[in-house]
């Protein structure tokens, strides 16, 4: 998330959604390397073509600021990582989804206190003015909620489908962030072989979830169809 929140600072709303799809093909070849699944030609094709459209938008950045990718790659490193391993203790271990937060959020509480007290966070986060105040102490609450919801919503998907169908999940939330954020924020420098490239990327995501889905459907429709042989009476 810290890296994640300093890419998105260093650069553009369209270059970063484009560049986390870098994430995509590191959760492949983990989930190849790892779990020893092999993805179909067709989700390879969606892939490079992913990534393809990425490197293409990454050559015209005019905006390029070399903290920023950094900072994403990192972001992308993790994302595969945490979501291989995750679908890898689901399968394999007894602790459950709910046991895999419990102890992700408690082996992270110490290392995010020190962090936070070293920088300055936390001396800046206790004496922020607003928590007399009712309206924000609520909004805080809710955060806290839906953040809850959104960690399990991202292991329950991992669960039931893959961990490099989460992570094209999370990239494909971000077609409406790349598209108005040529628009808004004022950070995005317009070039035709940028914009090209994000584009490929974003029609590939599209592509992936398209052979996903058609895939998951068609057992589905044969499990449907009537036997062909006849029952004895």
């Amino acid at each position: 998330m810290i890296f994640g929140l300093g890419g998105t600072k260093a650069l553009s709303l369209p270059m970063f959604a484009a560049l986390r799809r870098f994430s995509i093909l590191m959760t492949m070849l983990l989930e190849l390397k790892i779990l020893g699944v092999r993805p179909t030609t067709a989700v390879q094709v969606s892939v490079y073509a992913m990534i393809g459209g990425a490197l293409i938008a990454a050559s015209d950045d005019l905006s390029f600021n070399m903290q920023g990718y950094t900072y994403v790659m990192i972001t992308n490193a993790l994302t595969a990582s945490n979501g291989v391993y995750v679908k890898k203790k689901l399968d394999t271990s007894e602790i459950g989804k709910y046991g895999l937060m419990f102890y992700n959020s408690l082996f992270m509480f110490v290392p995010a206190l020190l962090l936070n007290y070293f920088t300055g966070d936390l001396h800046k986060a206790l004496e922020f003015p607003s928590w007399n105040d009712p309206a924000f102490v609520v909004q805080f609450l809710l955060s806290c909620v839906m953040g809850f919801i959104l960690s399990y919503s991202t292991i329950l998907c991992t669960q039931f489908n893959s961990a490099l169908t989460t992570t094209i999940v999370g990239c494909l939330k971000n077609i409406c962030v790349t598209y108005l954020g040529m628009f808004i924020g004022g950070d995005y420098v317009f070039s035709w072989l940028n914009c090209i490239g994000i584009n490929i990327s974003v029609l590939a995501s599209l592509l992936y979830t398209y052979v996903t889905f058609r895939r998951k459907q068609a057992p589905d429709k044969q499990s449907h169809l009537p036997s062909s042989r006849g029952e004895n009476v």
